[in-house]
């Protein structure tokens, strides 16, 4: 396998296909077709893809997404394909939702983390996201409580 470039773009209607396989394995189906068509409609919301070319494909190896809620954004969905983390790709697609959100006139992030999901608190806290409160129960699948997240951009 050929590994090429890598690209930061929004989504659109054309990656969903691959876009919902990496919302099943990373989140085991999250959003559905439906709820990825209304985010990329929707003004308030803001999605971008990481992709790679492999073998001259592009592959969708990675997905975020903020809601702009008054002057916040609200981070709904980090995720990178496994068989590429490690790599810094997180911190890449986090930089660029962040700078987007700043670019939109936003003032804060905010976010929710599984209190035990360490590799991506270690990420968001080397971003400046402090711990402000704590969401009990939010998963519902495991009974883990989130970490409710907060950074001024």
């Amino acid at each position: 396998m050929i590994l090429e470039k890598i690209n930061i773009k929004t989504l659109t209607e054309k990656e969903l296909t691959q876009v919902l396989e990496l919302d099943e394995l990373c989140f085991g189906g999250l959003w559905s077709l439906d709820g990825y068509k209304r985010e990329i409609e929707s003004p308030n919301s803001f999605l971008l893809i990481l992709t790679v070319n492999i073998d001259e494909n592009e592959k969708v190896i990675g997905l975020s997404c903020f809601w702009s809620i008054l002057e916040e954004a609200h981070i709904t969905i980090l995720a990178i394909h496994p068989d590429f983390q490690g790599q810094g790709l997180s911190k890449l697609l986090l930089g660029k939702l962040l700078e987007e959100a700043g670019n939109k006139n936003l003032e804060r992030a905010t976010l929710e983390v599984g209190e035990n999901n360490h590799k991506a608190l270690n990420l968001y806290r080397k971003f400046g996201f402090k711990e402000a409160g704590r969401r009990k129960k939010y998963y519902k699948k495991t009974g883990e409580d989130a970490l409710i997240l907060w950074k001024k951009i």
